[in-house]
């Protein structure tokens, strides 16, 4: 994992959202990277504002950033039995309706967030719920509003007409509000341009260096690579078979690695075909079926000689074309690096 490259990325999303202040996303233990060493990276940078899923993520990022006066919220909102993690803590829940709302305020209420559904269906309040609130001004009362906040549902596909409608309803609630800072876009709507910014962006993927569209390219760098060993080279002839199933055949000769790496480490069976490690320069494509604990590799165009021992990477610049191949999106594989990978953290 490379921190500098984290902070670079967090520095390309603070020019793209011109005024608005940038918060890093760091739910899910930053994205499968460890978010007691990202955070702090982010920290580093700027960065005061964070935004976890759960109350118990929460309360390990307070332990991770001491001395720090950083706001931490929590998306998942407000549950009574959370009350005296969130205290502790100096955790903002993000109240997702009308029942989070009145039991945070029947608790004594505090610093708190409120997510307004426009369009995603899936946290937030709805739509009458909203207007409940908006027009019974009292419902507000007890409570220290930090922020009001929504979610696009298509914020990957630029074009994708619902995006301008959630914005459009968005900024309405917004208006009828009394004045509190207000926060809609993801990376995909900072990329959508400064219409979508209002006052704060919340990214997680372009942090970790993949563009939310799982597309190659975009402004952002890689962040995350495995490097699996080689444990064994294996010269295969013409009409062999590779791998559980025999799904793979060979049709000429060809050199072999053998691979410490399988989907017990988080790397998807899903990925072969279609997925490539790479030595040096040379990409080496996956051949037959990822297992547990192993995967083997076409070396034969590696120059040079090759032993055990030696490392084949992954993900890098090819995350998303790793995603692709095993049909999935590159926050998944992100986040399922598995326990047994040794992290190592590179920074300047």
């Amino acid at each position: 994992m490379d921190l500098d490259a984290i902070a670079r990325n967090y520095g390309t999303l603070c020019r793209l959202a011109g005024g608005a202040q940038v918060a890093g996303v760091v739910k899910a233990d930053a994205y499968g990277l460890g978010a007691a060493q990202v955070a702090p990276r982010l920290a580093k940078e700027g960065c005061r504002t964070f935004f976890v899923a759960t109350a118990r993520e929460g309360e390990a990022l307070r332990k991770a950033l001491p001395g720090l006066e950083a706001e931490i919220f929590v998306f998942h909102g407000y549950w009574p039995g959370e009350r005296a993690r969130i205290v502790s803590a100096r955790l903002i829940p993000v109240l997702n309706s009308a029942d989070q709302i009145e039991a945070f305020r029947a608790d004594g209420g505090g610093a708190c967030a409120i997510h307004f559904d426009t369009g995603m269906n899936r946290l937030g309040l709805s739509s009458k719920e909203t207007e409940e609130l908006i027009t019974g001004a009292s419902t507000l009362a007890g409570l220290d509003l930090r922020l009001i906040m929504s979610h696009l549902a298509c914020a990957e596909a630029p074009d994708h007409p619902k995006n301008g409608a959630q914005r459009d309803r968005f900024a309405d609630i917004v208006r009828r509000l009394p004045p509190c800072r207000a926060s809609l876009a993801n990376t995909g709507a900072i990329l959508l341009g400064e219409a979508y910014h209002f006052d704060l962006v919340r990214p997680g993927i372009g942090l970790y260096g993949a563009h939310p569209a799982n597309t190659s390219g975009g402004p952002f760098e890689p962040v995350v690579a495995i490097e699996a060993p080689i444990l064994q080279l294996r010269e295969i002839a013409a009409g062999e078979t590779i791998g559980y199933g025999a799904q793979v055949t060979a049709d000429r000769a060809m050199l072999t690695a053998t691979l410490a790496l399988g989907y017990a480490d988080g790397f998807l069976r899903a990925a072969s075909p279609g997925a490539a490690g790479r030595i040096g320069n040379t990409r080496v494509p996956l051949l037959g079926s990822v297992s547990m604990d192993l995967s083997v590799v076409d070396v034969s165009a590696v120059p040079g000689q090759l032993k055990p021992g030696d490392r084949v990477r992954f993900l890098a610049s090819a995350l998303n074309e790793t995603a692709a191949a095993a049909g999935t999106i590159g926050y998944e594989l992100l986040t399922r690096l598995g326990s047994r990978l040794t992290r190592v953290y590179e920074s300047d």
